[in-house]
């Protein structure tokens, strides 16, 4: 079986431009969560289910930082997979993890350790850049936040696209935990998620 698997960080982000040739694999992954989160508490719990029933034979990816944006996990996936003898593709920049006879690929690893430092760094990048918005917008009184006393209609949090998609990771069986990780939300409004949400 060919999985490809996608990523973008938020809801609201679209897949597309990963999807080019969808119709070459036999199941398509998506994500929609931070690349930060480990790949085996995200879309790697799939794949591992097909792979746990010997189905998987490659794994394709758009680009490095899809896969993950912490080079430590990024290499500790392609080790995962050389150590199953599946061969992880990355489609953009043409490179394999392992050669046709299934041997490790000396020069991909080479060049995914230095793309994986590369994303890893932008992703520390946007983080700060975020914090320094914040700041300033704090500074000149335009980062309010909810007013204080202030109630949010149910209906309205729940259909919220993180708290929705909070909802269906919750009723699909994840943990509080996991579903905050996934969606990036504080473990407190999961809580409140899975308490208006009516979820066991």
């Amino acid at each position: 079986m060919k999985i490809l698997y996608t990523r973008c960080s938020s809801i609201e982000q679209k897949t597309d431009r990963q999807r080019v040739n969808e119709r070459d694999f036999d199941l398509v992954i998506e994500d929609k969560c931070s690349g930060s989160i480990p790949y085996f508490e995200r879309g790697g719990k799939e794949v591992l289910r097909y792979l746990s029933n010997g189905l998987v034979t490659s794994l394709s990816v758009w680009t490095i930082d899809r896969l993950g944006r912490d080079l430590r996990d990024i290499m500790n996936t392609i080790h995962f997979f050389n150590e199953k003898s599946i061969p992880i593709h990355f489609i953009s920049q043409g490179l394999t993890t392992l050669d046709e006879n299934g041997k490790e690929n000396a020069i991909a690893k080479m060049m995914i350790s230095v793309l994986g430092t590369v994303g890893e760094m932008q992703r520390s990048q946007i983080r700060e850049n975020q914090k320094q918005g914040i700041a300033i917008a704090k500074l000149k009184g335009v980062y309010l936040g909810r007013k204080q006393g202030s109630k949010e209609d149910t209906l309205q949090f729940l259909t919220k696209p993180k708290n929705k998609k909070a909802l269906e990771y919750l009723k699909k069986g994840y943990k509080a935990v996991e579903v905050a990780k996934l969606t990036d939300l504080n473990i407190n409004t999961i809580t409140k998620i899975k308490k208006i949400g009516l979820v066991s």
